[in-house]
């Protein structure tokens, strides 16, 4: 591969800062780590947004948090079609192998993504339209939300609509996967759904008794 390049210089001197603190400090935990495998007690479902730090958020050490990334916060629908399915994938090996206990998908305030959404439904991101835009055909999941918030007038309070509607979605969508769903009737498995507000620091979790989100 003749486009690979060495890391930048300031990467490598935070590595090195790094394995000359954190792990030197803490080489017994890093080594019990690599020899007894993982058994994080959650899977964390949240975007690739450099802004949002969920193991910062939760004080999480390594070990603790079966973390997947991507664009908004998404899951698709369950669909066996033999196809490449990163997402599915993740929450297949976290959910069967793991046996983790929770899978939290956590959304977040001024998402790109979600704002993406909104211009591509109201026409105004034709760009995403097309059949060669990976982000327009991920960000298909989430048009049921926009249903539900179209109406909404005040641009603000339907991005921040549409932004939580990420989590119902994918909260839906986590329960017809059919080990998901054996999992949550079983009582092994619960599923919530938090939405971050960055610039304030808040955290608001998903109510299934009023179907909105709530202060944690």
């Amino acid at each position: 591969m003749q486009h690979a390049r060495p890391l930048p210089t300031y990467l490598v001197q935070r590595y090195h800062g790094w394995k000359a603190t954190s792990y030197s400090e803490n080489q017994a935990w890093y080594r019990r780590l690599a020899d007894g495998g993982q058994h994080p007690r959650a899977m964390v479902i949240s975007c690739c947004d450099s802004r949002v730090h969920v193991t910062s958020i939760f004080g999480a050490d390594q070990g603790e948090f079966f973390i997947h990334r991507n664009i908004a916060n998404l899951v698709p629908a369950y669909s066996p079609d033999g196809a490449q399915h990163g997402t599915s994938a993740a929450v297949e090996y976290a959910v069967t192998a793991l046996k983790v206990a929770h899978v939290i998908v956590m959304g977040h305030s001024n998402c790109g993504g979600v704002q993406g959404c909104l211009d591509m439904c109201t026409g105004k991101a034709p760009e995403l339209e097309e059949k060669s835009s990976f982000v327009g055909r991920w960000m298909d999941i989430l048009r049921p939300g926009y249903e539900r918030v179209k109406d909404i007038e005040d641009e603000v309070r339907q991005r921040h609509s549409l932004e939580k509607e990420a989590v119902v979605v994918s909260l839906e969508n986590l329960m017809t996967f059919p080990f998901v769903a054996k999992a949550v009737e079983d009582g092994t498995l619960t599923l919530h759904g938090l939405w971050h507000e960055i610039g304030e620091g808040g955290v608001e979790q998903f109510s299934s008794s009023t179907s909105g989100f709530v202060p944690i």
